[in-house]
């Protein structure tokens, strides 16, 4: 997106869509791979835009971030640290009490049944807290 064009006309999932594009590598690819997994995992997802260019999706709360950096596409939990993960995928923001995150860096394969079970774990925990 050139910096002079507003954001503020567009719905955060097309503010992604232009993030994607934007990109232009395999940072993008990542993203759109990642943020598809997350739409499979929960059809209910909801796509927000934070922080001046982060993608979220939420469902009764933020369930994960999608973020950029030069070398790594960073996907953080909220609540990672309530999260069972025996598939082993958080390798980042291990330290904290309670957000997680998987960095993904190029070439890196995903394991998208592994993913998409944290995804719908966050979302049941999500659930179990919107309920009380």
């Amino acid at each position: 997106m050139k910096k002079s064009e507003s954001t503020d006309d567009k719905t955060p999932s097309e503010l992604i869509d232009q993030k994607i594009v934007d990109l232009g590598d395999w940072r993008g690819e990542t993203l759109a791979r990642i943020r598809a997994l997350v739409h499979e995992a929960d059809p209910e997802v909801v796509e927000t835009w934070k922080w001046r260019g982060v993608p979220v999706w939420e469902h009764d709360g933020i369930l994960s971030t999608g973020e950029t950096y030069k070398q790594v596409v960073k996907m953080t939990f909220a609540k990672g640290a309530s999260l069972a993960d025996p598939s082993g995928l958080f390798n980042s923001s291990l330290e904290g009490n309670t957000r997680r995150a998987i960095d993904f860096h190029e070439g890196d394969e995903i394991d998208e049944e592994a993913l998409k079970e944290l995804i719908r774990a966050a979302v049941a925990l999500n659930r179990s807290k919107a309920r009380r």
